[in-house]
Protein backbone atom coordinates (compact mmCIF):
# COMPACT_ATOMS: atom_id res chain seq x y z
CA UNK A 1 0.00 0.00 0.00
CA UNK A 2 1.73 3.28 -1.56
CA UNK A 3 1.86 6.07 1.44
CA UNK A 4 0.31 9.35 1.50
CA UNK A 5 2.75 12.27 0.57
CA UNK A 6 2.83 14.61 3.74
CA UNK A 7 1.56 18.14 3.17
CA UNK A 8 4.73 20.61 2.68
CA UNK A 9 5.25 23.08 5.39
CA UNK A 10 6.06 25.58 3.06
CA UNK A 11 3.32 25.89 0.71
CA UNK A 12 4.76 23.73 -2.26
CA UNK A 13 1.50 23.12 -4.38
CA UNK A 14 0.49 19.43 -3.44
CA UNK A 15 0.74 18.38 -6.92
CA UNK A 16 4.55 18.91 -6.45
CA UNK A 17 5.08 17.40 -3.17
CA UNK A 18 3.44 14.05 -4.40
CA UNK A 19 5.29 13.67 -7.46
CA UNK A 20 8.59 14.04 -4.96
CA UNK A 21 7.48 12.10 -2.44
CA UNK A 22 6.79 9.00 -4.58
CA UNK A 23 10.17 9.02 -6.54
CA UNK A 24 11.63 8.95 -3.47
CA UNK A 25 9.51 7.95 -0.98
CA UNK A 26 10.34 11.19 1.40
CA UNK A 27 9.50 14.69 1.41
CA UNK A 28 12.69 15.71 2.24
CA UNK A 29 16.39 14.98 0.29
CA UNK A 30 18.10 15.71 3.36
CA UNK A 31 16.61 14.70 6.36
CA UNK A 32 19.25 15.00 9.35
CA UNK A 33 21.76 17.82 9.09
CA UNK A 34 25.58 17.39 10.90
CA UNK A 35 25.69 21.21 12.68
CA UNK A 36 29.66 21.11 12.57
CA UNK A 37 29.32 20.62 8.63
CA UNK A 38 26.44 23.59 8.25
CA UNK A 39 26.70 26.72 6.88
CA UNK A 40 24.06 29.60 6.99
CA UNK A 41 24.71 31.57 3.99
CA UNK A 42 22.89 35.30 4.03
CA UNK A 43 22.58 36.63 0.77
CA UNK A 44 22.78 40.61 -0.09
CA UNK A 45 20.99 41.91 2.64
CA UNK A 46 22.58 45.16 2.82
CA UNK A 47 21.05 48.65 3.74
CA UNK A 48 20.41 49.38 0.40
CA UNK A 49 18.03 46.04 -0.56
CA UNK A 50 14.73 45.30 1.11
CA UNK A 51 14.18 48.53 3.79
CA UNK A 52 10.16 48.55 2.12
CA UNK A 53 9.83 45.39 2.45
CA UNK A 54 7.06 44.58 5.63
CA UNK A 55 8.57 41.08 6.37
CA UNK A 56 11.77 42.62 6.89
CA UNK A 57 11.29 42.10 10.67
CA UNK A 58 10.04 38.87 10.55
CA UNK A 59 13.17 37.76 8.03
CA UNK A 60 15.73 39.20 10.41
CA UNK A 61 14.11 37.31 13.72
CA UNK A 62 14.51 34.01 11.48
CA UNK A 63 17.89 34.25 10.24
CA UNK A 64 18.69 35.82 13.62
CA UNK A 65 17.44 32.85 15.54
CA UNK A 66 18.76 30.31 13.36
CA UNK A 67 22.36 31.53 13.63
CA UNK A 68 22.55 31.42 17.19
CA UNK A 69 21.60 27.94 16.71
CA UNK A 70 23.75 27.11 14.32
CA UNK A 71 27.06 28.86 16.31
CA UNK A 72 25.81 27.30 19.47
CA UNK A 73 25.97 23.77 17.49
CA UNK A 74 29.19 24.40 15.94
CA UNK A 75 28.63 25.62 12.26
CA UNK A 76 29.37 28.89 10.62
CA UNK A 77 26.95 31.59 9.52
CA UNK A 78 28.43 33.61 6.32
CA UNK A 79 27.38 36.71 5.53
CA UNK A 80 27.32 37.55 1.32
CA UNK A 81 27.47 41.57 -0.24
CA UNK A 82 27.54 42.40 -3.63
CA UNK A 83 29.60 45.74 -3.53
CA UNK A 84 29.99 46.84 -7.32
CA UNK A 85 32.73 48.54 -8.11
CA UNK A 86 31.98 48.75 -12.02
CA UNK A 87 29.40 47.35 -13.76
CA UNK A 88 29.56 45.19 -16.74
CA UNK A 89 28.07 46.27 -20.05
CA UNK A 90 25.71 42.73 -19.83
CA UNK A 91 24.67 44.67 -16.29
CA UNK A 92 24.09 47.86 -18.08
CA UNK A 93 22.22 46.50 -20.78
CA UNK A 94 20.18 44.73 -18.82
CA UNK A 95 19.29 46.75 -15.59
CA UNK A 96 19.93 50.16 -17.45
CA UNK A 97 22.24 52.38 -17.14
CA UNK A 98 20.30 55.32 -14.50
CA UNK A 99 20.19 51.76 -11.95
CA UNK A 100 24.23 50.56 -13.22
CA UNK A 101 25.12 53.73 -11.52
CA UNK A 102 23.12 53.32 -8.59
CA UNK A 103 24.61 50.02 -7.45
CA UNK A 104 28.01 51.55 -8.34
CA UNK A 105 27.48 54.46 -6.11
CA UNK A 106 26.39 51.84 -3.24
CA UNK A 107 29.45 49.77 -4.13
CA UNK A 108 31.90 52.16 -2.44
CA UNK A 109 33.61 51.91 0.15
CA UNK A 110 31.34 52.57 3.40
CA UNK A 111 28.07 52.30 0.68
CA UNK A 112 24.90 50.82 1.42
CA UNK A 113 26.11 47.68 -0.79
CA UNK A 114 28.30 47.22 1.94
CA UNK A 115 26.36 47.35 5.04
CA UNK A 116 24.55 44.71 6.79
CA UNK A 117 21.04 45.75 8.17
CA UNK A 118 21.31 46.80 11.54
CA UNK A 119 18.78 44.19 12.68
CA UNK A 120 21.06 41.42 11.41
CA UNK A 121 23.24 39.98 14.73
CA UNK A 122 26.83 39.26 13.40
CA UNK A 123 29.82 37.54 15.50
CA UNK A 124 33.21 37.42 15.28
CA UNK A 125 33.62 34.09 14.41
CA UNK A 126 31.21 34.68 11.25
CA UNK A 127 32.43 34.87 7.49
CA UNK A 128 32.07 38.24 5.74
CA UNK A 129 32.57 37.67 2.12
CA UNK A 130 31.54 39.60 -1.45
CA UNK A 131 30.57 38.54 -4.38
CA UNK A 132 30.68 39.84 -8.37
CA UNK A 133 27.53 37.98 -9.99
CA UNK A 134 24.17 36.94 -8.80
CA UNK A 135 25.42 33.64 -7.42
CA UNK A 136 27.77 33.45 -4.36
CA UNK A 137 29.07 30.05 -5.81
CA UNK A 138 30.07 30.94 -9.12
CA UNK A 139 33.43 30.13 -9.91
CA UNK A 140 35.77 33.55 -10.63
CA UNK A 141 33.04 35.64 -9.14
CA UNK A 142 33.67 34.89 -5.59
CA UNK A 143 35.72 32.82 -3.40
CA UNK A 144 33.21 31.34 -1.10
CA UNK A 145 33.42 28.07 -2.24
CA UNK A 146 36.99 27.43 -1.60
CA UNK A 147 36.46 28.79 2.12
CA UNK A 148 34.16 26.68 2.89
CA UNK A 149 35.95 23.68 1.82
CA UNK A 150 38.87 24.37 4.10
CA UNK A 151 36.18 24.42 6.84
CA UNK A 152 35.36 20.84 5.76
CA UNK A 153 31.29 22.20 5.43
CA UNK A 154 28.57 19.84 3.15
CA UNK A 155 25.34 21.47 3.86
CA UNK A 156 24.66 24.88 2.84
CA UNK A 157 21.20 26.78 4.47
CA UNK A 158 20.56 29.57 1.93
CA UNK A 159 18.55 33.33 3.26
CA UNK A 160 18.94 36.38 2.18
CA UNK A 161 17.37 38.74 -1.39
CA UNK A 162 16.33 38.29 -3.81
CA UNK A 163 14.67 34.69 -3.66
CA UNK A 164 14.39 34.44 -7.13
CA UNK A 165 17.23 36.00 -8.49
CA UNK A 166 20.73 35.56 -6.23
CA UNK A 167 19.41 33.36 -4.05
CA UNK A 168 18.46 31.23 -6.06
CA UNK A 169 22.09 31.68 -8.08
CA UNK A 170 23.71 30.83 -5.12
CA UNK A 171 21.08 27.54 -3.85
CA UNK A 172 21.44 25.84 -7.75
CA UNK A 173 24.98 26.78 -8.12
CA UNK A 174 26.06 25.13 -4.44
CA UNK A 175 23.56 21.96 -5.36
CA UNK A 176 25.74 21.89 -8.40
CA UNK A 177 29.03 21.59 -6.43
CA UNK A 178 27.43 18.64 -4.46
CA UNK A 179 26.21 20.75 -1.61
CA UNK A 180 23.37 19.40 0.70
CA UNK A 181 21.52 22.98 -0.19
CA UNK A 182 18.24 24.12 1.70
CA UNK A 183 16.61 27.60 0.77
CA UNK A 184 14.84 29.14 4.19
CA UNK A 185 11.39 29.63 3.12
CA UNK A 186 10.42 31.99 5.78
CA UNK A 187 13.75 33.90 5.81
CA UNK A 188 13.72 34.80 1.73
CA UNK A 189 12.84 38.21 0.84
CA UNK A 190 11.37 38.19 -2.88
CA UNK A 191 9.45 40.21 -5.37
CA UNK A 192 5.95 38.96 -5.17
CA UNK A 193 4.51 35.86 -3.14
CA UNK A 194 4.08 34.23 -6.49
CA UNK A 195 7.66 34.62 -7.78
CA UNK A 196 8.64 32.87 -4.46
CA UNK A 197 6.63 30.11 -4.53
CA UNK A 198 7.81 29.05 -8.22
CA UNK A 199 11.06 29.41 -7.11
CA UNK A 200 10.84 27.21 -4.07
CA UNK A 201 8.83 24.84 -6.02
CA UNK A 202 11.28 23.90 -8.78
CA UNK A 203 14.22 24.15 -6.26
CA UNK A 204 12.29 21.36 -4.01
CA UNK A 205 11.63 19.15 -7.08
CA UNK A 206 14.84 19.43 -8.90
CA UNK A 207 17.36 20.86 -6.12
CA UNK A 208 17.58 20.52 -2.72
CA UNK A 209 15.34 20.95 0.38
CA UNK A 210 12.92 23.83 1.32
CA UNK A 211 12.34 24.31 5.19
CA UNK A 212 11.05 26.65 7.60
CA UNK A 213 13.71 28.07 10.20
CA UNK A 214 11.43 26.08 12.66
CA UNK A 215 11.86 22.82 11.10
CA UNK A 216 15.97 23.70 10.07
CA UNK A 217 16.50 24.58 14.30
CA UNK A 218 14.85 21.52 15.35
CA UNK A 219 17.54 19.49 12.92
CA UNK A 220 19.91 21.31 14.53
CA UNK A 221 19.05 19.85 17.71
CA UNK A 222 18.05 16.88 17.19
Amino acid sequence: MSQVAPTHPSDIPREIVEKVFSRRGALYAFPALDPTKTALVVIDLDTGTGRDKANLKQVAQNINLLARALRQSGGIVVWVTTPIQKATQNFRAVFGNAAADNYERMGEPGGKATILWPELETDTQDIHTTKQGHSAFFPGKTTLHEQLQKKGIESIIIAGAVTNVCCEASARDAAELQYKVTMLSDALIGQSSELDRATLTTFFRCYGDVRPTADVVALLHA
